[in-house]
């Protein structure tokens, strides 16, 4: 009958009609927006608060601080967005969006000489540092730590335990067979994007905490370890090579990660430097958090953050640099968890960052006080000997006893 034409088309209109209001809603644009850095009146923080939740500070103090901005914004001919307290190093973060046809740069400078602003900057955009898969094994058995760092003989001595590593990427299959109950926190910080399982995030979480001995996948370096997954980046397509993150979103996880006081922060990532950023790398590791970084053979410093002094700068091959230490640990046909219960190949040091914050999470248990002190093949970082290093954090002992045993393989603090 000619009716029955009709049900179709009537089942999409009554789904469209179905669909919330803020599917409508435009997208966010990191790339129109700018953060603008207000002084914070600290004796008036309360822990653990934030704007939208009610317990940051008391309703006069909030409202006052939300009045500043917004007037801050109208000055200026901008829109307030979204905001982030910072009492931790004294600021409160304000993102605005700059209309079409205005420079971001040249609307953060003319904010930062503002008498109410401790300085304005355009929010940046960040790229994860893995690879193309070479091929689609998702089961290939052989790990390269397995052989090249005999995690085997390691987790004799240390698994991670009471070990807390954020892992600060894309989203994270938390149910997948081999990440199940390693995550303590699965959180979204990116404005604007609901959360996601992704390639990127899952791939560097599963290298780090994967479950061992439960006869499936693959076993993390840090299996014990526990994981807050902080996702500050987006898939843009289907390819995890094409994962990004922008400044705001990465402030926010990062302060997290500080304010949890977490042992190590994993940042398979690298953008321009950024001084917001930068203010809190300092501030985590001056907490004594070891902060892993993948480093960019593209640019000659590395990028950032894996050209701030003391971070961690790994990479999954040989690089010639002129300043700093950086290490190389496996990062090239390496099998880890993939979304949708699956395993799969990864390549590139955001891997071969995830290996060595597993590292020193298995280091951390043995010797939580810092500072960092990788064993590698030059006193300038190389490759690392992670049974050597192990076992000086375990035994306090100077001695190599990986690949380069007996050549007199050197410590480099970090």
């Amino acid at each position: 009958m000619i009716w029955r034409r009709f049900i179709p088309l009537l089942a999409l209109c009554l789904a469209s009609l179905a669909v919330p209001a803020h599917a409508a809603e435009p997208p966010v644009r990191p790339d129109r927006q700018i953060l603008v850095m207000v002084k914070h009146p600290v004796d008036h923080f309360r822990p653990n608060g934030a704007y939208g939740g009610g317990s940051y500070g008391d309703d006069l103090a909030r409202s006052a601080r939300e009045r500043l901005a917004r007037k801050i914004a109208h000055h200026y001919g901008l829109s307030l967005a979204d905001a982030w307290p910072m009492p931790m190093i004294g600021y409160d973060c304000f993102v605005m969006t700059v209309p079409d046809g205005r420079s971001t740069a040249a609307a953060a400078d003319q904010v930062s000489h503002d008498r109410d602003v401790a300085w304005a900057q355009p929010v940046e955009l960040y790229a994860t540092q893995g690879g193309a898969p070479s091929h689609n094994d998702p089961l290939f058995a052989a790990e390269p730590a397995a052989r090249q760092w005999r995690l085997a003989e390691l987790h004799q001595i240390s698994t991670g335990r009471g070990v807390r590593v954020a892992v600060i990427d894309s989203g994270i299959q938390a149910r997948h067979p081999d990440l199940a109950g390693q995550l303590m926190v699965n959180r979204n910080f990116v404005a604007g994007r609901p959360g996601a399982v992704e390639e990127h995030g899952t791939g560097v979480a599963g290298i780090i905490a994967a479950k061992a001995d439960n006869g499936v996948g693959i076993a993390g370096v840090a299996p014990a370890a526990r994981l807050l997954g902080l996702r500050a980046c987006w898939q843009q397509t289907v390819s995890a090579a094409s994962t990004v993150c922008d400044s705001f979103s990465l402030t926010k996880a990062l302060y997290f990660a500080i304010e949890q006081k977490a042992d190590v922060i994993n940042l398979s990532l690298t953008g321009p430097d950024d001084r917001l950023l930068r203010e809190l790398v300092k501030t985590a590791l001056a907490q004594g958090t070891a902060v892993v970084a993948a480093f960019d053979t593209k640019r000659s410093d590395g990028g950032f953050p894996a050209s701030v002094p003391g971070v961690i700068a790994v990479s999954d091959g040989p690089v010639a640099v002129s300043r700093g230490a950086v290490y190389t640990a496996p990062g090239r046909d390496v099998p880890t968890t993939e979304p949708g219960s699956r395993w799969f190949l990864v390549n590139g040091s955001s891997f071969a960052a995830a290996h060595v914050s597993g590292l020193v999470a298995l280091v951390r248990q043995r010797h939580r006080s810092p500072p960092m002190a990788l064993v590698a093949d030059r006193g300038d970082g190389g490759v690392i000997d992670a049974c050597a290093t192990l076992m000086r954090a375990a035994s306090g002992c100077d001695c190599a006893c990986g690949p380069y045993r007996g050549t007199g393989a050197r410590a480099a603090a970090r």
